[in-house]
Formats: structure tokens, sequence, C-alpha cells
């Protein structure tokens, strides 16, 4: 237990810096050391490349981690096994690149010609990305999760803030910046590789006679499965930048990736709830404690609902201040809606609380599949007709939409299937002590500094939700509650 917890305290802790440095190259580095069309392809290029990652890894890493515990030995025949089929999903990939070539270009040619010159670094940095998840996977069925972390969440981020500097100051030229993302997804593999080595567990093994009847069938149709679900949300990710690129320009892609990851805030503490219940849930249903999910599920929406609107509050109430700060923000700070609509998107998520967790471990885990592949068909189809419309904001209403929409399926199904429901009269009350305290921010006027006005705001809107908390809407024992998910998230 020593080294599980050892284990999951450095983990936390590099998943955190990477937020850090995370954000400090999208808010303030990316803006002002690259121009929008820099930025826009800078951006594009990678979320291309991974979006066709998941389509090569066919499942593979999910399947790793589920089917390691059921061998006794030859796990490097595994890993080499796993290795072989990645690198066929890879060269179809490929093929599938080369034989459409031409329609891809053809979807950037009239609003982001700029981007073609650096298609061929696309693959490349699917394949490192890809061995990457692959190994990565491999490392975390040995119960060693922190080095891999630090290479995916902070090397990677370090290394690419780095590169970026070295184009500020010229060391570069922008053609060099842009393959040295080679280098730059590289080097974390080469250091996973070296981990592994180290480890004593990076062999090559072919012999794969020696796993158990029918587990290689069993392996591949479980990770095929998962495959499905694993594409369709990278797909969700990572199709609104592709598209805004391709349909308006790619300007307009990096205002929108700014605008996005101010957003992505707002979902953190669902993430975080998300890790520490779900192995709840699992339990659970291995007991068929109906009645204790749905009491969870409930205790979750409202809980995570009243910590995320506070977030969605604060960027909000705060939003030309914050743009303030974004270098270049005059050409930025035209994405603040973006902000606003996907911001809303992530409250429909927090709201309808855990049912994908709840789908995923009971006997219904198909339709989590199918709900999510209709997802991703129905936000390329909504962004193919709002786009053209709204530009970029139509992007953002067809995330807040999709999402309402695909969490709104989720519900009734539960609803029907196991009569489960996350919402309560605490729900209205959140929704009211919300719009309470946007009420009463919007009527402030606004401060020539802009650290006086957020540090303004944002007290006001904190006081209004602690005095609303202590006066009774939440109890003590509700506040503890939500300190206690948050502090185990961490541990």
């Amino acid at each position: 237990m020593g080294r599980v917890a050892s284990q999951s305290i450095q983990t936390t802790l590099f998943s955190y810096l990477g937020v850090v440095i995370g954000y400090f190259n999208v808010l303030w580095l990316y803006p002002y050391a690259l121009e929008a069309a820099q930025l826009g392809t800078f951006r594009t290029i990678q979320d291309l490349a991974l979006l066709f990652v998941p389509f090569a890894q066919l499942g593979l890493g999910h399947g790793i981690t589920r089917y390691f515990p059921k061998l006794k030995a030859g796990h490097s025949a595994f890993l080499s096994f796993s290795l072989l089929l990645a690198t066929a999903g890879f060269v179809l990939v490929s093929f599938l690149f080369f034989v459409f070539k031409e329609e891809i270009i053809g979807l950037f040619s009239s609003n982001s010609p700029e981007l073609i010159n650096y298609l061929w670094i696309v693959l490349l940095i699917t394949f490192l990305a890809l061995a990457n998840s692959i190994l990565d996977a491999y490392s975390r069925s040995f119960l060693k999760v922190a080095i891999p972390t630090f290479f995916r969440e902070v090397l990677l981020r370090l290394l690419t803030g780095l590169w970026v500097i070295c184009f500020l100051m010229k060391w570069i030229n922008f053609d060099w910046m842009m393959a040295g993302l080679i280098a730059v997804y590289g080097i974390p593999l080469l250091g996973i590789l070296v981990y592994l080595s180290w480890l004593k567990v990076l062999k090559v093994d072919l012999n794969w006679r020696s796993f158990p009847k029918g587990f290689r069938s069993s392996f591949l149709k479980f990770s095929l499965i998962t495959f499905l679900a694993t594409a369709a949300s990278t797909l969700i990710m990572k199709i609104d930048s592709i598209m805004v690129s391709s349909m308006v320009s790619l300007e307009a892609n990096a205002i929108y990736t700014i605008a996005f990851s101010m957003a992505l805030v707002i979902e953190m503490p669902r993430r975080a709830i998300s890790q520490v219940v779900m192995p709840v849930v699992a339990d659970h249903f291995s007991k068929n404690n109906l009645v204790e999910i749905n009491r969870l599920y409930k205790e979750v929406s409202t809980r995570q609902f009243y910590i995320c609107i506070l977030l969605f509050l604060g960027i909000w109430a705060n939003i030309d201040s914050i743009y303030h700060f974004i270098p270049n923000r005059e050409i930025y700070e035209s994405g603040k809606w973006i902000v606003f609509f996907i911001g809303l998107g992530k409250l429909f998520d927090v709201a309808f609380s855990i049912n994908s967790e709840i789908l995923v471990f009971s006997k219904y885990y198909r339709f989590n599949l199918i709900a999510t592949i209709a997802m991703s068909i129905l936000i390329i189809l909504m962004n193919f007709w709002l786009i053209p419309i709204y530009g970029i904001e139509g992007a953002a209403i067809a995330s807040a939409l999709v999402m309402l929409a695909f969490n709104t399926v989720k519900f009734l199904f539960l609803k029907i299937r196991l009569d489960f429901n996350p919402f309560s009269l605490d729900t209205v009350k959140i929704i009211g002590l919300g719009l309470f305290a946007l009420i009463m921010t919007s009527i402030l006027p606004m401060m020539e500094n802009p650290l006086i006005d957020i540090t303004i705001r944002s007290i006001l809107i904190l006081g209004i939700f602690w005095l609303i908390a202590v006066s009774g809407f939440y109890g003590k024992a509700e506040l503890n509650w939500i300190k206690e998910k948050i502090k185990k998230s961490g541990s």
C-alpha cells in the first residue's frame, strides 16, 4: 500500500504541475510568441495527429490494462503482441491518410492553405503518440504510473513551451518549430523506453503460444469495443478545432483554442470526483446495490454542480479582465462567448452527474458506446450547420447543445431502465443561487485596474456562495463531503 500511495501522490503532483505549465503555455506564451495564424497551425497539426491516435491504437490501451492481470507470465510477449497490433493499426490509418490525402488537403485549401505545408508532420506525431500510449498502458499495468505521467503531463508540455521560446528568441524559424514537434513528442517516448528498460520489463518476446486459450480473441474483442468509444470521445474533443480551421481560418482556431482552454477549468472538479466514485459504483453494482448507486448519482450531481457553477461564474464574471492579461488580447478577446457556451456545455455535463460511469459499470455498457458514437456524428453535423451561420461561436454552441442532448438521452435511459434520477430541489436552488450571483456581479461597474476588478468580483461571488452554504443551503456534513471527495482524489 505504501508504494501505491507514493505513486498516487506523485501522479497527482505531476498532473497538477502539467496543468499549470499547460495553462501558462496556452494563455500567455503561445499568444505572445506566435501570430494568430501560426498558433492556429501549431494547434491544428497537433489536434489532427492526436485525433488519429485512437483509430490506430484500436483500443489496445484499455485492453492491456484489463487483460494484463490475467497473465501469470508472458508479459513481454503481451507487449510485443500489442505493439504489433498497434503498428498494424498505424499502417491502416497511414494508408487511409494517403488514399484520402487530396480530400484532406481540400478541407483546408480554401480557408487555411498554410496548414497544407505541414501535413507531413501529422503521421509522425501520430506514430510517436501511439507508441507512447501503448507503453504507458504497459507501465501502468505494473503499477508504475508516476514517471509515465511525468513524461506525458509535464515533460511534453515543458518541451513544447521551451521549443516555442526558441522560436520567440529567433533561434529557429517557424518551419523548424513545426518540424521540431517530432522531437518534442519523441523525447517523452524515449524517456519511457529508458524507464521500462531500467525496470527490466522491456523485452522483445514473440512467444504468443504461452497465452491462455481464448486470450487473444477475448483481448481483441474487448479492445475493438473500447476502440469505438475512445475514438468517438477523442473525435468529440478535437473535431471543433479542426473544423474551425477548415471552415473559417487558422486565426479563428487560435481564438477558439484560447477560449476553449479557459472553459476546461470548469470541469476539473468533475474529473477529480469521477476518479473517486468510479470504484464505488463498480462495487455497488457487483453487490446489486442500486439504491446506493442512485443516492450517489444524486449527491454527486448536487455537490459537483455547486462547485462547478462557482467556477463558471468566477470565470464569466471576470472574463474581460482575464483577457486583459492575454498577449494580443485585441485578437483573442472576441472569443469570450466561446468561453460562455463551452462552459455552459461543461455545466450540463456536471449537472447530469456520473451517468457515463454508471452506464459503463452496468449491464447496459453498450448503450454508452452507442450514445458516444451518435454524439460524435451529431457534433460534426451541428458544426457543419452552425459554423457557417455563427462562425466560431457556432462551434461552441454546437458543443453545448450536443452535450445537453447527449446527457439528456443518458438520463432518460437510466430513468427508464433503473429509475435513477440525479436531480432534486437542491438543483433548482443552485441554479437560482447562480443566477443571483450573476446578476449581482453584472451590476458592478468595471474597475480600471483589472486585478482589483477580478478581486472584488471573485470575493463577491465567493461570499454569496459561502453565506448561502453556512446559512443552511448546505450543512456542515455536505461541505465536509465536498472537501473529503476532492482530498481523496489526490491520494
